[in-house]
């Protein structure tokens, strides 16, 4: 049976956790928690939605600002949603105070237009040898966040608070991307953020334990992950070099997102 959904246009900014990198479809294109949202959306109304995603990866919070809000509001979507600072964070000047207050005038600007907003907060780092060194800056973004969504009525994906995304089977092998599972769970959150039941009430619930990892099996699973993963992307740094260097919007226009067969 349909619901009464209020959006039948939605458009997503963001950086490579909205592009949907490392969470391929069977043609090897990125999917990622925008497109499934997209999908429930169509589902729970029975009747398709416009949808269009403008994420880059690798891009900061001011480039995603700057290349992405003008864009968007041509669109005139019923629903935006703008998640990002992730990538900021990774650096050691990022000041999350000046990074909520460029998110608010573009919050401002969307609810003047008359667009609701989905914001993202950042998520839980603490169990990452190395990116929970960023976990100070991003609760600090996240407060900011949450204030801003209440002074302007816009919504929040809570990424911070879900358990599910402390399991690393959650994520890619590189602990910087969700996998198909991590998407999936975080659209889950999306629905939620919005107001909209969950799929099941078990969606954030912890997967099963794992036997823990002795000592050696631990070592060998961090220098594995700090040669493939951590020495490229810091090799990247130095070379100040972005993974989305030369690449444009995932979906820069509209296109309809009919409801699954059966929904």
């Amino acid at each position: 049976m349909a619901e009464t959904i209020p959006w039948r246009s939605y458009v997503a900014l963001g950086d490579s956790l909205t592009e949907g990198l490392m969470d391929l479809d069977t043609a090897g294109r990125p999917v990622g928690w925008a497109d499934r949202l997209a999908q429930h959306l169509a589902d729970r109304a029975g009747e398709p939605l416009r949808y269009a995603n403008l994420a880059i990866r690798g891009r900061l919070l001011r480039p995603i600002l700057a290349e992405q809000v003008e864009p968007a509001l041509a669109l005139a979507p019923d629903l935006v949603s703008l998640w990002g600072g992730g990538n900021d964070m990774l650096r050691p000047d990022a000041d999350p105070d000046a990074m909520a207050a460029a998110v608010e005038d573009a919050v401002v600007r969307f609810r003047a237009a008359g667009t609701d907003v989905l914001l993202g907060l950042g998520v839980d780092a603490r169990d990452s040898p190395v990116i929970k060194l960023t976990r100070n800056r991003t609760a600090i973004y996240n407060i900011h966040i949450v204030g801003i969504a209440r002074r302007h009525g816009a919504h929040v994906l809570d990424a911070w608070n879900m358990r599910s995304l402390r399991d690393w089977r959650m994520w890619h092998e590189d602990r910087l991307h969700l996998n198909a599972l991590g998407h999936e769970r975080t659209a889950q959150a999306a629905l939620v953020g919005l107001g909209l039941a969950p799929d099941r009430p078990d969606w954030d619930e912890p997967l099963p334990a794992l036997p823990p990892m002795n000592r050696r099996e631990r070592l060998d699973w961090n220098v594995v992950w700090a040669r493939e993963h951590l020495s490229p992307w810091m090799m990247r740094r130095v070379r100040r070099t972005s993974s989305g260097a030369g690449r444009s919007a995932k979906q820069a226009s509209y296109r309809d997102v009919a409801p699954s067969a059966g929904a």
